[in-house]
């Protein structure tokens, strides 16, 4: 019996189309009267964090998306975050707001999450975003599931009936994900670290979407011949190696599909802020067109 390599879902060709599309779309508003804006707030030295913020400054200038970058030294206070926090709020110019995670542990991140206008959640992390998600009111979605939603779609699978399996219960990503694959019509389980036997799950799935940040937690031995497997993970292997929560090697002898690690989901987490930011200003400047 002959066995066929599955197909890799090229995260940065469809980032790159979706850009174009929202170039496009940009240039269209701006020609109406309005620039989409995005505020970036980077408070401390988090490298990680650094890079992040720095290819979503570069994202928004290669798409014609105005976007504001403020950097704060670690010690910056809570209250003075929150502050300017609400100042942005306030700022016709600005669509949507993203205070880089993590923060320096004398703030909470959950205050300032909340602090962030709803219109301008274009995280969508705050607790009235997720409400809109689970009782799928019009809203903004985290950027990584709905980033992974868009890598499925192009494999032409239509997520009716099907059964999708989330690892991971994560607010940003596992749950989310979760939400979204249930709005499609699929029927979906959620493993996790205290799931019994995960592989009972996965070998029964027609799409799998891994987000836990551990290596290796899905092998091939997991996997039903022809699945779809969409990996989140970002990891080191032995080597120093980028890589994903998934055996690559070896799931891709029986899938049909994967996301490789770089190069599948992590372009899309960017580009999916860039759609949110841009649907934010597009509702904005339709409100203010049409408001008396």
């Amino acid at each position: 019996m002959t066995t066929s390599i599955a197909k890799n879902i090229d995260g940065v060709a469809l980032s790159a189309k979706l850009r174009a599309d929202i170039a496009a779309r940009a240039q269209a508003l701006a020609a109406r009267g309005f620039t989409p804006g995005l505020a970036v707030i980077l408070v401390g030295e988090d490298p990680a964090s650094a890079v992040y913020v720095r290819n979503k400054v570069k994202a928004c200038a290669d798409t014609g998306i105005h976007s504001v970058f403020e950097k704060y030294e670690a010690n910056l206070s809570e209250a003075d975050l929150l502050a300017r926090i609400a100042s942005l709020n306030a700022d016709p110019a600005i669509h949507g707001i993203l205070v880089q995670m993590p923060l320096p542990k004398h703030i909470n991140p959950h205050k300032v999450i909340e602090a962030i206008s709803t219109s301008k959640d274009v995280d969508g992390y705050a607790t009235l975003s997720a409400g809109e998600l689970m009782t799928g009111q019009p809203g903004f979605r985290p950027c990584t599931p709905y980033g992974c939603m868009k890598l499925i779609e192009t494999t032409g699978l239509d997520l009716r009936g099907k059964h999708a399996v989330v690892i991971g219960r994560s607010n940003t990503v596992g749950k989310p994900m979760a939400l979204l694959l249930l709005q499609a019509n699929a029927t979906v389980t959620v493993c996790h670290s205290a799931t019994a036997d995960m592989g009972h799950h996965t070998r029964q799935a027609d799409v799998i979407v891994a987000a836990v940040g551990k290596r290796n937690v899905l092998t091939a031995d997991m996997v039903k011949p022809g699945a779809i497997v969409i990996d989140v993970g970002m990891n080191r292997d032995d080597a120093g190696k980028l890589c994903g929560d998934v055996d690559f090697a070896g799931v891709r002898q029986v899938a049909s599909h994967i996301t490789p690690v770089p190069g599948g989901v992590g372009p899309m987490t960017i580009t999916m802020l860039l759609v949110n930011t841009l649907e934010a200003a597009e509702r904005e400047a339709t409100r203010l067109e049409t408001s008396p």
